[in-house]
């Protein structure tokens, strides 16, 4: 069957894609393996070809002229009740993102109702989506500027949060009136199953938004290089979404890209150390590390440097390595087989370049899975690969600056620019730092890692391209700025 509860996946279910309203069945299946024990199958996933893509975003575009003109108060009656249900199923949907994709089961359930929260706001949103009536500088003349629908949208989503970033793309693609041909990260399925299936629940008319799940190479090129499609939405790595940029803009789409950070975490000498430590290492390692705004870089003055890493190796030990779902587990595993051995190749190649390596090692538990203890490099220097490239995982770098001058430097001296932080009892830095800091997102004694649902998000250099996404900023993608003259 494929609309079960989250409760009933496993091996030998079958799961499809859905394309104007009905389940379409594939001979090319992926199996879904939890990555805290691989010998638990979440079921077995439809992979669609690049004529089934076709088929969706058909299906799409004829659904598209009545969703985007249809009665506001269907878009809004629809999107409450999806948050509604969300909230009230947060314990079973963060059973199956634990099971599903690793994280820590109360991370997971708090990321189920973050992604109930968004559906909440953009509804609300579909009753603001007002626009503006000026009187022209020609006599008899009104302007009236408003906001449409962009038409089809191509939502590519990752890994790393199944349900949350899903949510925070289709939530504003719907609320403002678009139809959607949706692609999430084959290696975790069953969450966006799950989202598609509540939003049919809710109501959702058939075609307006269509799943179509399997490898980026063939889905999401097809989405990416469709002229039928008119925008496309992806979150992903800085390599993929290079392509994606390419694709989508040689189609004429509109194109948004968030591709990741290597996220610096300033802590200076006038800074309260315990806090600054607590906030490293929520960033660097909770979510098992597998977050764009992870604290990746840990840039810490002369003064206090010893002290600071001395305070974050002995918090590292509370740091217990288990299943997802366990009650006493912090890290959940490593989300694949094929990201633990990257995480283990960065590991290894910062020793080898002269870093220090404090943990880093596989850990043993009653289950097979990709457990891997969080890492923490000291005696680096910013040339060094650790501190260029980004890990996507359970692993920080330490480096050791005389001042906040030669902090801040380092810190923007980045091909990325999503996220940075500063620890600090100065205003004076603090203030200078939020001005001069060359990221998307500033945190002043906070983690790096962590928004809320009604702000904006992105970031910039290389790690994100074209408009923001969340909070009231997202309906600079999502619409169209139409501009009309009235002769009453």
């Amino acid at each position: 069957m494929t609309q079960n509860p989250p409760a009933a996946y496993g091996p030998d279910e079958l799961f499809d894609n859905l394309i104007a309203g009905q389940w379409v069945p594939s001979e090319d299946r992926s199996r879904n393996i939890n990555p805290s024990d691989t010998s638990d199958v979440l079921g077995q996933f439809a992979r669609a070809d690049a004529a089934t893509v076709e088929r969706a975003i058909a299906a799409a575009k004829q659904a598209s002229e009545t969703w985007a003109h249809g009665p506001i108060q269907q878009r809004f009656d629809i999107l409450d009740t999806a948050g509604t249900l969300i909230r009230e199923r947060a314990d079973q949907l963060g059973e199956l993102l634990a099971r599903e994709e690793g994280k820590q089961l109360k991370e997971a359930t708090a990321e189920v109702l973050r992604a109930s929260q968004l559906f909440k706001f953009f509804a609300g949103e579909t009753l603001r989506n007002t626009g503006e009536v000026v009187d022209s500088v020609r006599p008899g003349l009104r302007v009236e500027m408003i906001h449409e629908p962009v038409g089809v949208v191509g939502i590519i989503t990752p890994w790393n949060f199944p349900i949350a970033i899903p949510a925070w793309k289709i939530a504003p693609a719907l609320a403002y009136g678009n139809t959607i041909v949706f692609k999430p990260a084959e290696i975790v399925p069953a969450s966006a199953h799950a989202l598609v299936c509540i939003l049919r629940e809710a109501g959702l008319p058939d075609g307006v938004l269509n799943l179509v799940m399997g490898p980026g190479r063939v889905v999401g090129d097809a989405i990416s290089t469709s002229r039928d499609v008119d925008a496309v939405t992806f979150t992903g790595s800085v390599g993929v979404g290079a392509g994606v940029i390419a694709n989508a803009s040689a189609a004429g789409s509109k194109v948004q890209c968030e591709m990741g950070g290597k996220n610096p975490l300033i802590v200076l000498g006038d800074a309260d150390l315990d806090a600054a430590a607590d906030a490293a290492i929520n960033g660097a390692f909770f979510s098992t590390g597998q977050r764009c705004t992870a604290s990746s870089r840990l840039i810490v003055t002369a003064d206090v440097h010893d002290e600071f890493v001395a305070k974050l190796k002995e918090r590292m030990t509370g740091l217990t390595v288990g299943d997802a779902r366990a009650e006493s587990t912090v890290i959940g595993p490593v989300v694949s087989a094929d990201q633990l051995k990257q995480d283990e190749e960065y590991i290894r190649l910062a020793a080898d370049e002269g870093g220090t390596v404090h943990g880093g090692e596989r850990v043993e538990a009653d289950t097979e899975g990709y457990f891997l203890a969080p890492a923490l490099v000291t005696e680096t220097t910013e040339e060094m690969t650790i501190n260029k490239e980004e890990v996507f995982g359970p692993v920080a770098s330490v480096i050791k600056v005389a001042d906040y001058d030669e902090a801040l430097a380092v810190a923007n001296r980045t091909t990325f620019g999503l996220s940075s932080g500063i620890y600090t009892g100065s205003l004076t830095h603090a203030e200078h730092f939020k001005r001069h800091s060359q990221a998307g997102m500033v945190m002043v004694n906070a983690p790096t890692a962590g928004v809320d649902y009604h702000t904006s998000f992105g970031g910039r250099k290389g790690s994100s391209y074209g408009p923001r996404e969340q909070g009231r900023a997202a309906r600079e993608f999502f619409t169209l700025h139409k501009t009309i003259y009235v002769n009453p």
